[in-house]
């Protein structure tokens, strides 16, 4: 059957995401109301990518864009393939950070294919596409908030990933301390052990399920909830800074997290006022994304290509 592409672009807000949440490794997600705007269409020949804001002069501007990697890996899943591809990017998402870009890159990816394609959503359904971002990405817990929005439970099975999205409990206020220096994913884990204590274990487990209570409908709980001893104690000494500021957060009552694989620090409740942060932190108040990744169609307008980070707050 014939490929036909729309002859019209089309574009993509994708939110921020934490994931783990302290004890939910590699399985609980939060979107941020904090967004990269992507818009795509099908040219006559070639790549062009244009980036602005965060990533801007760092990230390619050809097919090694992860866009585009993950827009060629949705139309080879549709069957189709474009002539040429143009691509514009529009980054708030601070660039590994632990607060999903390459996730919200991923999941931009693979929407926009599918979108440029006559009858995208039939050959990929939602279902579909969450299994291929978790397939590009290597795990769920970033592409499915991103995808859903709100609080994301994800797993895997042997046809793929799954995630339900949950709604979270209003008293629910995320701050994210970003700082200056950047991690890496891979770094982080390659600091993770191959096995762990079966009490750490243990107790890891009942504190995960705890969280989708604290999250959902308690949010006093938040604190006891976000106790973790899987991953977290291990990467402390790859980022001194975020191991600290969490140690200092929590000593407070503040229920504190890192942030993915860090090195952002998340906090699910308020600091006190005063809180000493220092000056090595950007402190950004952000609401809960409810919506998930949504498309349009037409390029980017004024609004969207404004580089600023909309709905953050110092």
């Amino acid at each position: 059957m014939p490929t036909n592409f729309t002859a019209e672009p089309v574009r993509v807000r994708v939110p921020a995401t934490s994931a783990n949440l302290g004890p939910g490794f590699d399985a609980l997600g939060l979107a941020l109301g904090l967004y990269d705007d992507v818009a795509a269409e099908v040219a006559s020949g070639g790549v062009r990518v244009t980036v602005t804001g965060q990533g801007a002069g760092e990230l390619p501007d050809d097919d090694r864009h992860l866009v585009v990697r993950a827009m060629r890996a949705a139309f080879d899943v549709l069957g189709a393939h474009p002539a040429g591809l143009s691509v514009e990017c529009v980054n708030r998402i601070p660039q590994a950070r632990g607060l999903g870009s390459s996730s919200a890159a991923i999941v931009a990816g693979v929407l926009l294919a599918r979108a440029l394609v006559v009858d995208g959503e039939h050959r990929l359904d939602d279902a579909g596409a969450l299994r291929l971002a978790a397939e590009i990405e290597g795990h769920p817990d970033n592409v499915a908030p991103c995808l859903l929005g709100g609080f994301t439970v994800a797993w895997s099975e042997p046809g793929g990933a799954r995630a339900v999205s949950l709604p979270v409990a209003a008293a629910v206020r995320p701050t994210v301390f970003v700082p200056a220096e950047r991690g890496l994913t891979a770094t982080a884990r390659a600091a993770l052990p191959a096995t762990v204590p079966h009490g750490d274990a243990a107790l890891t487990a009942g504190r995960a399920a705890l969280l989708v209570h604290a999250l959902t409908t308690d949010p006093t709980l938040l604190l006891p909830a976000t106790v973790d001893r899987l991953h977290q104690d291990y990467r402390a000494a790859g980022m001194p800074g975020t191991s600290a500021l969490v140690r200092a957060l929590r000593g407070a009552d503040v229920a504190a997290v890192v942030s993915g694989a860090g090195p952002t620090v998340l906090a699910l409740s308020q600091p006190p006022a005063g809180f000493p942060v220092g000056t090595d932190w950007e402190i950004w108040q952000l609401p809960i994304d409810v919506s998930g990744a949504r498309v349009a169609r037409g390029r980017l307008g004024h609004a969207e290509r404004d580089p600023v980070a909309a709905g953050r707050k110092s």
